[in-house]
């Protein structure tokens, strides 16, 4: 597939995903809104915090590595030992489910029943859907590779929804069932996202379509594990990638899941605290999450397809080095400058969005002063999410396993100072620590960018260097809305809050205006795809 097809495929593709994560958050949003209204905090916390900490880590550990090892290189491939190889997470869930959901019970602190009931109910349920998603595995790999756009958004798309009617249905119904709930719409949620993409490949394989677009897979048994004589199991080549990804997964689920890890395994808030710290965190990344993740994913695949892993700049296509080169400086400026937008305006409105959200129990106390910190999050967010998404697709093997001793020295050093700025900060400071995690990944991933291209022509990192003007309005806007927050928000009234809004409304036009007079390259590109 030509370099310009893969790169229009995989902005179809990271639109797609960005249309269905404002899906995935906005339901989120909704749901805790309604929730809120007929369940406890601590229910919230415990489902939330640690029984959703349970299902992302087993799913995690089974399947991330293999997904980053499966998806690098040409579709052109044997498939059958990849295949076998993808395979394999499933056992790997069952030992992490089995084993995660042994702590889960008997070595973490079990809730209150009176309050939060079935709690060893939870936890087998999580733990079972993880192993039910797992199933659909090789489904998920495979339509991925070959960038089918829409299976992916429909197959997503009606599991959340389904989750989301059936929790509404039973907390209206049922409120006294407790976790029970949230066991069945889990569990449903995994096997509708599985036979989705079951149904769609039985419909698909063997078809005129497949057979027009040469698909490698010609019939469903093909995507089963398979034996063939005087051939290995699977790719070698692949399993030990996949090895290499596992150490650096595992380490990065910590950073990712930092913040819950030390609130689950240390106690430095009870469960209350943890549904409002969870609430906040779902409404500060309600934005950011949506435009940020489909960007990492896709974008991943696009540099793993156009450019070859552990080849240097001189070796690699000149075309496909200067495409991927402007690609890259562009995605970095546009995710700049949105985590810059987040970041400003995310200030002055963050008391004024938590007291519409969910009223006093929200806009008081530390939940203002939690999301502005997380609007400054997510400008990390921002840039590591494509930092990150080019040097995975390009570090070799040896690479990959010298960045896992940074993973882990920065592992260790981001769960100490959560802890210990959790204990001086609360709830604030695993937003500080993250930020301080991410700077370090950054400052990584920007040392590798410059010494892969230092011997070529290209500078894709000037797209972390926005117009001194644009910057100067981003400066204007922040003290504008800052008083206004001073002066008009939260307790005078709706008119007073109308005016509020009304001043942000005008900084914010004025800020995309000037954006589109100054950032004229990043304007053509995004018209143009």
């Amino acid at each position: 597939m030509a370099s310009q097809d893969v790169l229009s495929q995989t902005t179809r593709l990271a639109s797609s995903s960005a249309l269905l994560q404002v899906l995935f958050r906005v339901v989120t949003f909704g749901l805790n809104a309604f929730t809120l209204r007929y369940l406890s905090r601590e229910l919230i916390g415990v489902v939330n915090v640690r029984l959703t900490l349970l299902y992302s880590t087993v799913v995690f550990l089974a399947r991330e590595a293999f997904r980053r090892a499966c998806l690098s290189g040409s579709t052109k491939r044997n498939w059958t030992k990849t295949i076998n190889l993808l395979w394999l997470t499933v056992p790997f869930g069952v030992f992490w489910s089995v084993f995660l959901g042994l702590v889960w019970l008997h070595l973490l602190e079990v809730p209150d029943p009176s309050v939060v009931p079935h709690y060893q109910a939870g936890v087998v349920a999580f733990g079972l859907s993880a192993i039910i998603e797992l199933l659909g595995e090789p489904f998920w790999v495979l339509a991925q590779a070959h960038l089918f756009v829409r299976l992916k958004v429909i197959a997503e798309s009606l599991s959340v929804v389904s989750k989301c009617i059936l929790t509404v249905i039973l907390v209206v119904l049922y409120p006294h069932w407790g976790l029970y709930i949230f066991s069945f719409a889990q569990l449903l949620y995994a096997s509708v996202l599985v036979m989705c993409y079951v149904i769609y490949f039985g419909m698909f394989l063997g078809s005129p379509e497949a057979t027009k677009k040469s698909f490698p897979v010609a019939r469903m048994k093909a995507l089963l594990p398979n034996f063939v004589e005087d051939e290995t199991f699977v790719n070698w080549k692949e399993a030990r990638l996949t090895w290499s990804f596992f150490k650096q997964s595992f380490l990065k689920q910590i950073l990712t899941e930092g913040e819950r890890y030390v609130m689950t395994f240390l106690n430095v808030l009870n469960f209350g605290d943890q549904g409002v710290y969870d609430i906040v965190n779902n409404l500060g990344s309600l934005v950011a999450r949506f435009i940020f993740l489909p960007i990492e994913e896709s974008f991943y695949v696009f540099f793993a397809k156009v450019l070859e892993r552990g080849k240097n700049v001189k070796d690699q296509k000149q075309d496909d080095i200067a495409m991927a080169a402007n690609v890259l400086e562009l995605l970095l400026k546009l995710v700049l400058l949105i985590g810059l937008t987040i970041t400003v305006f995310g200030y002055a409105y963050s008391q004024l969005a938590l007291d519409i959200y969910g009223g006093s129990m929200l806009s008081s106390g530390t939940g203002p002063d939690l999301l502005r910190c997380y609007s400054l999050y997510v400008l990390f967010l921002a840039i590591n999410g494509v930092t990150e998404c080019f040097t995975f697709a390009l570090m070799c093997k040896e690479d990959v396993d010298r960045y896992n001793f940074v993973m882990l020295a920065l592992s260790f050093t981001f769960l100490c100072i959560s802890y210990f700025l959790t204990y001086w900060h609360g709830s604030i400071g695993f937003i500080l620590a993250n930020c301080f995690n991410m700077g370090i990944r950054i400052a990584h991933s920007i040392h590798y960018i410059y010494d892969y291209f230092k011997e070529s022509t290209y500078r894709p990192l000037t797209g972390l260097l926005p117009s001194p003007f644009l910057v100067l309005v981003y400066i204007i806007s922040g003290v504008i809305t800052g008083f206004s927050e001073v002066v008009f928000c939260c307790s005078k009234g709706w008119m007073a809050r109308l005016i509020h809004i009304g001043m942000g409304a005008l900084c914010f036009a004025a800020t995309i205006i000037t954006m589109y007079c100054t950032e004229t390259k990043l304007i053509h590109f995004a018209r143009s795809q």
